[in-house]
C-alpha cells in the first residue's frame, strides 16, 4: 500500500540500522505522527502509523537502556533543572550519574554551612532518613529513568517516597507534607516530545538556588567525564509508595486560613452548582491522572456532563502539538465551552508536568499576565487578605497598579520561580508571564492546580465569568495589554550580551519614537534584560534567550492598538546597536 512505501522512505532517512547514535528517532516519530494525524483515530490507517510509532519508541527504549556514551550536550542544571534529548542526553546511565552527583553534594553539607542552609539539611544521614520524593511526567521512558534514580538512591541508603507519574506542584506538596529532604522529578516541563528532563528541589519544595545547581552541574560533569563508578541497587525495601495528590489536597486543606481557599467548600460547591461547567485540557500530560479526583475530592456526585477532560489519554507524542498552554491549544476548550448552556464557564489548559496553566471562560483567553493580577485582587479584596504581590519583571504591570491602589508592596524578580524565595510566605500571589503561579501558604513551586482552584473559586464566589471579572477590575484600575515576541539574531552567548550592553544608552529621560508618537523613558529596570517604562505607563523589555541566538521582546500597551508600535520600537533599538539589519 502507499503508506508502506512512504513509511519505508521515512525510516531510511532517519534510521541507521544497528546504530542508535546515528539514528534520529524523534525526527522520524514527528514525521510519523504527522501522517498518523491525517486519519481518523478509529480507522485502520491510523492504527498502522501508530504501530510504527510504537515500534520506533521501542528502539528509543533500547537506547535509553544501552547507551553508554556521554550526553551529547554537557549536563547543565539551570532554573528548571537539566534538559536534553531522550536517549541521546538522558539515558539510564547519565541519569544515574547525575543522581550520584546530587548525593555527592549532600555529602558536603556537614562542612559547608551555606550549602546546608540552602538545602535545609545539616548532615548526609539526615538526608538519608528524611528521604527523597521521586516522580516523573508522561514523557516516554519516564518510569524507566525514575527507576534508574531509585537504583542510586537506595544504594546510598536514601529513603525513597515513590510517587510515580505526577505533576511538579503535587510533588512539591508531597515533599513538604512528608518533610522529605529533596525531590527528583523526571520532566522537561513544556518542551517538545523529544526532550526529557531532570528537576531537583531542596527541602523547601522550590526550585534550587544557583549555589546548588552550580555544584550539581560541576559534580555531574566530573563523574561523566571521568566515567566514575556509580553505586546502584535493585533492593526496594527502602521504597515507599505514596499518593502525591492526596498530599497536595492535605496541604491545601491545612493552609486554608493562609490563602483563603477552602478546598472542600469549592469542590462540594461545584458538585451542587448546576450553573457551572469546567473543561480541562491535559494535553496528554500527567494532570490527566489527577483532574477527576482533584475536582471531585474523591467523592461521587459531580455530574459527568459538567466536568470535561480533553486530551486525557496517554500519548507521549502529545498528539503532535506543542505541549504548552497556548492560544492554539486553548481552542478546543473554548469551542466546547462556547457550546455549553451553563452561564458560568471555566476552561483550563495545563502543560505536561502541571506547573503552567492558562484559563478561559469560552470567550476570552486569560494568560497569567492578567490572571495573576486577578488572583491578587481576589485574595486581597474578596478574601480580605492583606499583603504584597510578587511577579517577574517581564510580567504585566497590571498587578503593580493594583498594589499601588491597595497601598501594598510589589516584589519584581528575574525570570524563574526560585527568584521568589525572599518573599515566600509574604506575598499573597507570585507569578510569571509564562503561566506559572502559586499563592501564600502553598508550595514555592509553580502549580497549575492551585491556579485552577483559584479560578473556580472566583467564578462560583462572584457569580461571574473570568472575562467579566477582568473587565470590572480594569474599568476601575486601568487597562493593560501585554504581549511578547522575539527575533533571531546572528550573535549568541558573550557576543550577544556584549552587543545588548549598548542598550544602556537608553536611559531615563531618553525620548524614543513609538509609532507616530514621541515617548520619554520614565524608568529603567535592568534586573533581567532591560525594561523601559515610558511616560504613558506602557513599556518594552528586551532580553536575550538563555538557550538560542534569539532576542525576546516583552511589551505592554495601555491601548491595544499600540502593541505593534512598541514591538517596532524595540526592533529599532536592535537596529541602532547593530544586532538587526
Amino acid at each position: 500500500m502507499a503508506e508502506s512505501g512512504e513509511m519505508k522512505t521515512l525510516i531510511a532517512q532517519h534510521i541507521q540500522k544497528g546504530d542508535h547514535g546515528g539514528s534520529d528517532y524523534f525526527g522520524l516519530i514527528k514525521e510519523l505522527v504527522k501522517r498518523r494525524n491525517t486519519y481518523e483515530k478509529a480507522g485502520c490507517e491510523y492504527a498502522i502509523w501508530q504501530e510504527e510509532i510504537d515500534r520506533i519508541y521501542e528502539l528509543v527504549r533500547d537506547e535509553l537502556i544501552t547507551n553508554q556514551a556521554k550526553p551529547r550536550t554537557p549536563v547543565k542544571f539551570g532554573t528548571s533543572g537539566w534538559r536534553g534529548i531522550i536517549g541521546k542526553d538522558l539515558c539510564l546511565k547519565s541519569v544515574r550519574q547525575v543522581t550520584q552527583a546530587i548525593l555527592a553534594v549532600y555529602h558536603e553539607v556537614a562542612s559547608d554551612v551555606e550549602l546546608a542552609k540552602a538545602l535545609g539539611v545539616e548532615t548526609f544521614s539526615a538526608a538519608q532518613i528524611r528521604g527523597c520524593v521521586v516522580g516523573f511526567d508522561n514523557r516516554f521512558g519516564g518510569e524507566l529513568l525514575a527507576q534508574g534514580v531509585v537504583d542510586v538512591l537506595v544504594a546510598n541508603g536514601i529513603t525513597v517516597h515513590y510517587a510515580g507519574e505526577s505533576t511538579t506542584g503535587v510533588l512539591s506538596a508531597a515533599l513538604l507534607e512528608l518533610d522529605a529532604a529533596f525531590s527528583i522529578n523526571l520532566t522537561p516541563s513544556h518542551n517538545p516530545l523529544e526532550y526529557g528532563g531532570y528537576k531537583f528541589n531542596g527541602s523547601d519544595g522550590g526550585p534550587a538556588s544557583s549555589l546548588i545547581t552550580s555544584l550539581i552541574t560541576e559534580k555531574a560533569r566530573e563523574i561523566i567525564d571521568r566515567d566514575l563508578p556509580t553505586a546502584v541497587s535493585q533492593d526496594r525495601r527502602g521504597v515507599r509508595q505514596i499518593d502525591s495528590l492526596e498530599a497536595w489536597i492535605t496541604m491545601v486543606r491545612s493552609n486554608r486560613e493562609r490563602h483563603g481557599l477552602d478546598y472542600d467548600a469549592i469542590i462540594s460547591g461545584f458538585a451542587r452548582d448546576r450553573e457551572v461547567v469546567l473543561a480541562v485540557d491535559c494535553v496528554h500530560g500527567a494532570s490527566r491522572l489527577h483532574i477527576r479526583k482533584l475536582i471531585t475530592g474523591g467523592q461521587q456526585g459531580v455530574p459527568q456532563d459538567r466536568l470535561f477532560i480533553l486530551r486525557g489519554e496517554s500519548d507521549p507524542t502529545f498528539g503532535g502539538v506543542a505541549p504548552e498552554p497556548s492560544s492554539t491549544n486553548m481552542q478546543p476548550v473554548m469551542q466546547l465551552l462556547a457550546a455549553r448552556p451553563e452561564p458560568l464557564k471555566l476552561g483550563a489548559v495545563i502543560d505536561p508536568d502541571g506547573d503552567r496553566v492558562r484559563m478561559t471562560d469560552g470567550t476570552v483567553e486569560i494568560d497569567m499576565n492578567l490572571f495573576g493580577a486577578m488572583a491578587y485582587h481576589f485574595l486581597h479584596e474578596h478574601k480580605g487578605l492583606p499583603g504584597m504581590v510578587a511577579k517577574t519583571v517581564a510580567t504585566s504591570n497590571f498587578a503593580n497598579q493594583l498594589a499601588e491602589d491597595f497601598e501594598e508592596e510589589v516584589y519584581e524578580s528575574r525570570v524563574g520561580f526560585k527568584e521568589f524565595k525572599p518573599v515566600i510566605g509574604k506575598a499573597l500571589v507570585y507569578f510569571e508571564e509564562s503561566d506559572g503561579i502559586s499563592v501564600i501558604g502553598h508550595t514555592p513551586e509553580k502549580d497549575a492546580y492551585i491556579g485552577m482552584l483559584l479560578g473556580l473559586d472566583m467564578v462560583m464566589t462572584l457569580r461571574k465569568n473570568l472575562g467579566e471579572y477582568l473587565r470590572e477590575i480594569q474599568e476601575k484600575h486601568g487597562f493593560y495589554y501585554p504581549a511578547k515576541d522575539g527575533v533571531v539574531v546572528s550573535s549568541q552567548g558573550r557576543e550577544l550580551m556584549s552587543k545588548l550592553s549598548l542598550l544602556e544608552q537608553y536611559t531615563a529621560g531618553t525620548v524614543i519614537r513609538v509609532g507616530k508618537e514621541e515617548r520619554t523613558i520614565a524608568k529603567i529596570i535592568d534586573i533581567d534584560g532591560r525594561k523601559m517604562v515610558l511616560d504613558d505607563g506602557s513599556w518594552l523589555m528586551i532580553r536575550p534567550s538563555g538557550t538560542e541566538p534569539k532576542v525576546r521582546f516583552y511589551v505592554e500597551a495601555r491601548d491595544r492598538g499600540k502593541q505593534m508600535a512598541l514591538f517596532e520600537a524595540a526592533k529599532a533599538m536592535l537596529v541602532e546597536i547593530g544586532l538587526l539589519q
